[in-house]
């Protein structure tokens, strides 16, 4: 699901290990005779469910308010120039460096020269590890901007849908570059979700003036590719960073520094190239308000977020989570935003996404079959 986010996507079950090793530690060990008994027992369980339906609440909060804030900062009209794309999303990769950095402070004992060290071994004193990460932060940069690009020419509902198709991409990275296998409900799965992104897609009958609707058809071609290219980004880059990860025992938060770091260099350059003369003009945070900061804080925070609360969701509970996100984005775009009008068809193809969802984590799959960037 902006899981985001974009946020970005690595393995998700790698993602929530680096911070959760000690909770893991802990419900892993061998429990005394006291922990035995069925009071404690009971306590566990009613623990258990209630942290699933937190979990619950947080992965839909994040990927919707993500991708409606987007969205309404797109398409909101002010006075003065928009803000820039490329701006927000090297904004968030300082906050994402910050927030990593304080994670591994805290992973240290709060201890700043442990820190340090630990910072110049992994980083420093490696550069080939270093370097391997060149590669993914430079795709995960260019999908965080092109995601800008489908917000702002598409409506929330129509890209939570169709962004799905990362589930999709992802697999068949997995299977070509880590040699996973797929069971028939994954396949299954997986024809399902295209063919119901095929449906959210199919163009209808529109009124109104004929330049407008060549206006509105182009706008969303320009929104779809935006969205497929996204799609293969974030499946192609989450793999290859799942791989990476699996190579090394290295902290997933140091290894998101050094993505950070990657990430806002290709960042800036871009924003050099592309925005350098409106940046010379207005400056970088040009057209930034209340709801631009929100972006950029959903995007940096909301990811790492997402990585805390997984481990207790399971597979049915992210299908949850996703199918949820697209409902609430659907009626929010619907009755507050006003840029969405469902069809009979695009219902169609939302239900068999979302069929699509459920179906693809039915059967006990090995760990680390998603990914998300944080």
């Amino acid at each position: 699901m902006p899981q985001s986010g974009n946020v970005r996507c690595e393995s998700e079950e790698c993602l929530s290990s680096g911070l959760q090793d000690a909770a893991v530690e802990r419900l892993s060990a061998p429990s005394s005779p006291s922990d035995s008994k069925p009071s404690t027992m009971v306590l566990s369980l009613l623990h258990s469910s209630r942290l699933k339906y937190v979990s619950l609440g947080v992965l839909v909060l994040q990927t919707t308010s993500l991708v409606l804030t987007m969205r309404y900062s797109r398409t909101l009209k002010e006075d003065g120039p928009r803000y820039l794309a490329s701006s927000a999303v090297v904004s968030a990769e300082v906050l994402k460096i910050l927030a990593c950095t304080l994670l591994v402070f805290m992973e240290n004992n709060c201890s700043l020269r442990a820190m340090n060290q630990l910072l110049k071994e992994e980083i420093v004193n490696k550069p080939v590890e270093t370097l391997k990460l060149a590669i993914p932060s430079g795709i995960y940069t260019l999908q965080n901007n092109l995601l800008y690009v489908a917000l702002s020419n598409l409506d929330a509902a129509t890209y939570q849908v169709t962004y799905q198709l990362k589930i999709l991409t992802t697999a068949l990275f997995s299977v070509s570059m880590l040699g996973r296998r797929l069971g028939l409900y994954q396949w299954l799965s997986l024809l399902f979700l295209m063919a119901g992104v095929t449906l959210v897609q199919w163009p209808t009958e529109s009124e109104g003036d004929s330049e407008q609707v060549i206006l509105s058809a182009g706008s969303q071609f320009v929104g779809l590719m935006a969205v497929l290219m996204a799609c293969v980004s974030s499946g192609f880059a989450g793999v290859y960073f799942e791989k990476i990860l699996k190579e090394t025992k290295q902290s997933v938060w140091v290894r998101n520094i050094q993505l950070g770091l990657f990430s806002f260099l290709f960042g800036f350059v871009g924003m050099i190239l592309y925005d350098g003369q409106r940046v010379r003009q207005s400056g970088v945070f040009q057209g930034y308000n209340t709801i631009t900061c929100t972006v950029v804080f959903l995007q940096a925070v909301g990811g790492l977020v997402v990585a805390v609360v997984i481990k207790y969701a399971d597979n049915i509970l992210k299908g949850f989570a996703a199918s949820l996100s697209i409902i609430v984005s659907a009626l929010i775009s619907y009755f507050l935003l006003e840029d969405f009008n469902p069809t009979r068809v695009f219902f169609l193809g939302a239900v068999l996404v979302i069929s699509a969802t459920f179906l693809y984590g039915y059967e006990h799959r090995p760990a680390s079959s998603s990914t998300i960037k944080v």
